[in-house]
């Protein structure tokens, strides 16, 4: 890194502000120009302005030894600064300290100007997601699912009727500042041991701190919205957690199932917490009631968006019920930006078995219709072999067979935990394809309103 890169390289601002300056001296001088000459017209100071403007001298002398002092000043006066801030300030920017400092503040310029994205989705999933868009930009907006009614979202959604907080606390840890501690002390869980091993019927037995923290801030915010606005605020989160709606929602499924004398039979599951154990496939998932309004917030995210994202996650219990409601899959649907379903890496066990891709996408379009035609899924694993005993790898489909929507590939897998996607593989994919569409006619026009 030289000091001329450190101080007139890309993204760090400089160069735009000189620019201004200059222009603006030039546009003082401009100005007092044309104030002197119309003093010298009307001969309001006499014999000193006589002097000072050189009119004793030929016009053409005049103007040449006035340029050349200005440019001699202008030259003296940056050259001066800039040894000025070089002597002072380079010795500590060439320590390794300096440097992180240098690297750190031009990251923060180009994330602060990065593009609008929209995270949509729940569960696990979507942190791992939220992990590595961070690093290319701080306009993130994560939609989040408040149909989850299991553990200790579900109990202080019975016990207080408020929305469920586990996935928001998921997703403001993996936007915070302090990530590592922050997801340490928003996953912190009281245990029976930790309360009172006398007494089994503990009230904080069970509940996770991130939790009990938003619960509390929406109690002093005076609404869930509000908390989950401050919680971000306390915890110097990079964007938005907003929920999808804010009405008290039900998931529901129809369901089907073989018979042991192989007949087929189907019914209705009622509750996020319990689609997982039907012990059957389901077909369809829905919303109890079916007409929830979406927030306004998220709609307004959406619609002003440069690249929306919905996934990785729970296909059916994490995704799906964001595009249930019927103002956001509207809003999608409207959208010109890019829009990238993000397919999960292995298949889950009650949910999704031996879903493919294919199988993926013609389930997003029976719930949520042309919302999402493009999907980003992972290539690298072994046809040849399974995942585990209880899932699979989704696989791709065969060469050449025909698709009804755009794939685009890579490997996105963690290498301790291939069952679940690298936050940087995945970001740096996303960010390569968003890339790539931008140049498409389509969404060219996007790309010029989203410019800031």
């Amino acid at each position: 890194m030289t000091k001329r890169s450190l101080l007139f390289g890309p993204s760090f601002g400089l160069k735009r502000w000189l620019v201004a300056t200059v222009t603006g001296i030039v546009l003082m001088a401009v100005g007092l120009a044309i104030f002197l000459s119309w003093l010298l017209r009307d001969g309001l100071l006499g014999p000193l302005m006589y002097l000072m403007a050189l009119e004793f001298l030929p016009d053409w002398l005049q103007g040449l030894l006035l340029l050349c002092a200005g440019l001699a000043l202008s030259i003296a006066g940056a050259l001066h600064l800039y040894r000025t801030v070089t002597r002072d300030l380079w010795p500590e920017l060439k320590t390794p300290e300096g440097r992180r400092i240098i690297r750190s503040l031009l990251q923060r310029q180009q994330r602060r100007v990065g593009p609008r994205v929209v995270a949509i989705g729940g569960g696990t999933g979507l942190p791992q997601l939220l992990r590595g868009l961070r690093q290319y930009t701080d306009n993130i907006t994560a939609i989040v699912t408040v149909a989850d009614d299991g553990g200790s979202s579900g109990r202080l959604r019975r016990q207080i009727g408020m929305l469920p907080p586990g996935d928001f606390r998921n997703n403001i840890a993996a936007l915070s500042e302090a990530e590592g501690l922050m997801t340490r002390l928003f996953q912190y869980r009281f245990a029976e041991a930790d309360i009172d091993a006398t007494d089994e019927q503990s009230e904080l037995s069970g509940h996770s701190f991130g939790n009990l923290f938003i619960t509390t801030m929406a109690a002093i915010t005076g609404s869930f919205e509000s908390g989950i606005a401050e919680s971000s605020k306390v915890l110097a989160v990079r964007g938005r957690v907003l929920p999808s709606t804010l009405e008290n929602v039900t998931l529901c499924a129809e369901v089907r199932r073989t018979r042991e004398d192989g007949r087929e039979e189907w019914y209705v599951v009622e509750g996020e917490s319990k689609l997982p154990k039907t012990g059957g496939q389901i077909e369809r998932v829905y919303l109890q009631p079916a007409n929830a309004r979406g927030y306004p917030e998220a709609i307004r995210a959406i619609l002003q968006a440069d690249l929306i994202v919905a996934g990785p996650g729970s296909f059916f219990t994490s995704v799906m019920p964001n595009l249930l409601v019927g103002a956001v899959r509207d809003a999608i649907c409207a959208s010109i930006a890019p829009r990238i379903y993000v397919c999960n890496v292995a298949t889950q066990p009650g949910e999704t078995d031996d879903f493919t891709v294919t199988d993926h996408m013609r389930q997003l379009r029976l719930h949520a219709g042309d919302a999402f035609t493009i999907v980003l899924a992972n290539d690298n694993y072994d046809p040849t072999q399974r995942l585990s005993e209880h899932s699979d790898w989704v696989r791709l489909p065969e060469p050449g067979a025909p698709l009804d929507y755009e794939l685009f590939t890579g490997d996105l897998i963690e290498e301790r935990r291939p069952w679940r996607h690298d936050s940087d593989k995945l970001a740096a994919r996303l960010m390569d394809i968003y890339v790539q569409l931008q140049t498409r006619p389509q969404f060219q026009e996007n790309g010029r309103m989203g410019k800031r």
